[in-house]
């Protein structure tokens, strides 16, 4: 089944976010905020759940960077 033009949006937007905190270290409250913004988009923009999606854009962003750190140098 095709995803909709916000669903590709949105996982464009992690797979950025997750590349540009990967190469710097831990992600910025302001990288989090705007990740968890893509999350309510995408959501339809449905309010009462913001913790939800800030929790989810931590996990998302941290887990990045953890992978980042845990690959060898070349």
């Amino acid at each position: 089944m095709a995803r909709t033009k916000a669903a590709r949006r949105t996982a464009n937007a992690a797979d950025q976010a997750q590349e540009v905190t990967s190469q710097r270290g831990a992600p910025t409250d302001g990288e989090i905020s705007r990740r968890a913004y893509d999350l309510f988009l995408a959501r339809g923009c449905e309010p009462g759940l913001d913790v939800d999606d800030w929790l989810q854009a931590e996990r998302e962003l941290r887990g990045a960077s953890n992978l980042a750190r845990s690959r060898p140098r070349r």
